[in-house]
């Protein structure tokens, strides 16, 4: 199931703000933009750069669904395209 306009949306906030969050901090805009690309024209962004606390990562990532209104039944797909998209990777 392809994700809604509203969830698009939603996934670019959830990665403004994540990599905000982060060390170092980030602006995930400017990473989008000066992103190089992959042999298959992905955009290879350098997210395993950058750490966040899970309890971080869990909060904004929990706060975007609030946010957004993000259907109950697409709640779970939603936190594993953000999980295992270019979010930063936890500390340790």
């Amino acid at each position: 199931m392809e994700a809604t306009h509203t969830e698009k949306q939603a996934i670019l906030e959830c990665y403004r703000r994540m990599f905000k969050a982060s060390t170092p901090s980030g602006d995930f805009d400017e990473l989008l933009a000066r992103a190089e690309k992959n042999d298959i024209g992905e955009k290879v962004i350098p997210f395993m750069d950058y750490e966040i606390e899970e309890s971080v990562f869990t909060e904004i990532l929990e706060n975007i669904i609030k946010e957004f209104k993000i259907k109950k039944y697409r709640q779970g797909p939603f936190r594993v395209t953000i999980t295992l998209g270019c979010s930063p990777k936890f500390k340790k």
